[in-house]
């Protein structure tokens, strides 16, 4: 995917190192891919804390643009 030019795309975990999202923190203590890692990552993917629509307006009040191409 191209990105727009002069704008920055949302990096993977911004949102939720930003707000410190308290499993984040948990996995910027364990080594990446690591049984423990993977254990608490687990959190995010199947039980996150925080909702869509936090996540909406967050990045909303970061400036963020949510664009998609025009259909053909």
């Amino acid at each position: 995917m191209q990105s727009i030019e002069g704008y920055v795309e949302y990096t993977r975990r911004e949102y939720c190192l930003d707000i410190q999202c308290p499993i984040q923190l948990l996995l910027k203590k364990e080594v990446e891919k690591s049984p423990e890692y993977e254990e608490i990552r687990m959190i995010c993917a199947s039980d996150c804390i925080h909702s869509t629509y936090e996540f909406h307006h967050w990045l909303i009040e970061k400036g963020y643009l949510v664009v998609r191409p025009e259909p053909k």
